[in-house]
């Protein structure tokens, strides 16, 4: 952030008085710029223990496989994001959603509220967001081709939970890995 929101003026980066972090403040009308993370909203659709994923159509990760999920909008709660999302990408309406994971991305400031979720219908088409969605087995889910790596980790978590019949809700800090070297 370079200027103030508020009244357009030159903002400085200091910790506020009462405070204990660096902010963007406005000298000039004294607003104190709040940035927090951004809450990620999304499903893991089943249809008779098959789950829907989509291919990406957007950047970033353009291509691969995810599950449909996306930023809350302000006035919604998180079931309504979730279920908004997997219409939004996958034109899929989903029920009898029970939340499955939060997890927590620090180093990009997210936190994704993941939820189970029954499809209501056979029905799936892609939407602006998704170039192909479809069902996939737990043998057939393209873990080399998933976009994000807390879609791994949630995928992995479910198909081991779906095997044992138990699915508790997972917390969990999702830490970035250094590059690979090619």
């Amino acid at each position: 952030m370079i200027f103030c929101s508020n009244c357009g003026a030159r903002l400085s980066v200091k910790i506020p008085a009462g405070d204990d972090r660096l902010r963007h403040v406005c000298e000039a009308c004294d607003t104190i710029h709040y940035q927090n993370p951004k809450i990620v909203a999304g499903c893991i659709p089943d249809w008779e223990g098959r789950l829907l994923l989509c291919r990406r159509a957007i950047e970033p990760r353009y291509g691969l496989w995810t599950l449909p999920a996306g930023f809350m909008e302000n006035g919604e709660t998180t079931e309504q994001a979730a279920a908004r999302e997997t219409w939004e990408e996958a034109r899929a309406r989903v029920g009898r959603m029970d939340l499955y994971g939060v997890f927590s991305i620090p180093h990009i400031s997210q936190v994704y509220m993941m939820f189970r979720a029954r499809l209501e219908e056979k029905s799936f088409e892609p939407g602006p967001e998704s170039l192909e969605v479809r069902l996939f087995e737990e043998h057939e889910i393209p873990w080399s081709e998933l976009a994000f790596p807390v879609v791994k980790l949630t995928l992995r978590k479910y198909c081991s939970d779906l095997r044992q019949n138990r699915f508790p809700v997972h917390v969990e800090e999702v830490i970035r890995h250094p590059p690979r070297p090619e």
